[in-house]
């Protein structure tokens, strides 16, 4: 059975279609109208070997929040949907990425339980255009709308390009390893039974 997930999201802020195949090769097609945000979720594709469409508009002439939030919010529901029941999946995640000064830290649970942790201190600054507290709400989208804890640990760095990068990666990283399916489970990987 194919893992694969395809939304389409229309608000007074947004437009976005999103498609998602769990099992990929790392193939994307990006274009979100925020340039950063299309750089981190390409990396995010490659480095978690999901194959990711998403095209997107939003207000942007007001900021890249609601664009930023959203498209969280639609490739969290996304992982939802493609997941189904759970069944067989690995559940937990977890990936150490360095980007050169940078070493950070991501870990997922595919719990059914939305919960972020966001241990990422970084300066209001923007990278190119990109605030980079905007980080945080995509994650936070993300967490709420797939159902899943998400713990994002900053160990040391100091650019704040660096920083996203080695989180958007670890995003990928760990998220593929919590997707994984194992042939010695049989149900979910939970003793209740149920994610």
């Amino acid at each position: 059975m194919k893992r694969t997930a395809e939304i389409d999201r229309s608000t007074s802020e947004t437009r976005i279609h999103l498609k998602l195949t769990i099992d990929g090769t790392g193939l994307s097609a990006i274009r979100t109208t925020v340039p950063f945000l299309d750089h981190m979720l390409h990396l995010f594709a490659r480095h978690g070997l999901f194959d990711l469409t998403v095209e997107a508009q939003g207000d942007i002439d007001i900021d890249f929040h609601h664009t930023v939030e959203d498209i969280g919010i639609v490739l969290g529901e996304a992982f939802r949907q493609a997941l189904g029941d759970k069944k067989g999946i690995v559940r937990y995640g977890t990936a150490r990425i360095p980007m050169d000064e940078t070493l950070a830290d991501v870990t997922v649970d595919l719990s059914g339980r939305p919960y972020l942790v966001y241990n990422v201190d970084l300066p209001k600054v923007k990278v190119g255009e990109f605030d980079a507290e905007l980080a945080r709400e995509f994650f936070q989208a993300f967490a709420n709308n797939c159902g899943c804890n998400l713990h994002l640990n900053l160990l040391y760095g100091e650019n704040v390009h660096h920083i996203i990068e080695a989180c958007f990666k670890g995003f990928g990283r760990s998220l593929d390893s919590a997707t994984r399916q194992d042939a010695r489970l049989h149900g979910v990987m939970s003793t209740k039974g149920v994610l």
